[in-house]
């Protein structure tokens, strides 16, 4: 059986990402959405998600490349002197490894951001992270430990089958993930160990901002068995503040209500729905 999880990430990163979000899930084929507590938008999202009850609605903890909840004070050791969080991800992955002091920062972020999400009053259908970063094992320990107390019940590793990506795009096939996946499987398998339900594969990494109807048409076509989660980053415009430079967030979002990609729904025979939608 092919089961199908169709997430948009960054909800809440601006109002016109929240009204690609509703429209993708009214006349698309929108599933679920990861919602950025801590920013610009987070608050038309909630609005947003709370009048469109069908749409299971996430965390998307953003640790890296962002704004955090707390404020910079309470978190120095994560921010750079404008306040925003570090980018310098490799170097901050080992400040979290060796510095009790940082995770303990961390530690402090992570809880605000699931007591952000909970004080909404939206059922948690599943956490994930910006830039994947609970790749990094402490990281991914400490949203396990905080998560299970806000009733965290899935996540994501980006593992994506290579094989499928070749048969969608052949010119455009990436490279093995030598980096990202290994980290993914060990989170994967130490995550169901945990009882947090975990896709069998998942698509975007690799086309990451560049998810076109094709492509994303040709994925669900070429969908595995089991259950498979496919994300996006769906806007209504690609101009707005904070957009990650030379994303097609508004090609994304059309993708989401394309005649082509419900055709592909169908033909595939895959069952449509969230984490919620599949315990």
């Amino acid at each position: 059986m092919k089961r199908l999880i169709i997430t948009a990430d960054d909800f809440g990163a601006a109002e016109s990402v929240n009204a690609a979000v509703e429209e993708g899930h009214r006349n698309g084929v929108l599933t679920a959405a990861s919602l950025m507590v801590a920013a610009p938008g987070s608050a038309d999202a909630v609005v947003r998600a709370k009048r469109t009850a069908t749409l299971r609605v996430g965390l998307h903890l953003v640790l890296v490349e962002g704004r955090p909840l707390l404020s910079p004070s309470a978190v120095p050791d994560l921010v750079t002197a404008d306040g925003l969080f570090r980018t310098d991800m490799a170097k901050m992955g080992v400040d979290i490894f060796f510095t009790p002091r940082v995770r303990r920062q961390l530690a402090a972020e992570i809880e605000a951001q699931f007591a952000a999400f909970a004080a909404t009053g939206l059922a948690l259908d599943h956490v994930n992270t910006h830039k994947h970063y609970h790749l990094h094992p402490t990281i991914a320990g400490l949203i396990l430990r905080i998560g299970r107390r806000y009733g965290m019940r899935a996540s994501r590793a980006p593992i994506e089958p290579r094989a499928v990506l070749a048969a969608v795009d052949p010119a455009a096939a990436p490279p093995p993930a030598w980096v990202t996946e290994p980290w993914a499987r060990l989170v994967r398998a130490r995550y169901r160990r945990a009882g947090v339900a975990m896709a069998d594969q998942v698509f975007g990494l690799a086309w990451s901002g560049a998810m076109t109807t094709a492509r994303v048409a040709g994925l669900i076509r070429h969908l595995p068995d089991g259950l498979s989660e496919l994300y996006l980053h769906p806007g209504a415009d690609d101009g707005f503040e904070g957009a990650a430079p030379g994303y097609a967030y508004a090609s994304e979002g059309l993708a989401l209500t394309a005649d082509e990609t419900r055709a592909a729904v169908r033909e595939s025979g895959a069952i449509l729905g969230a984490f919620s939608d599949f315990d």
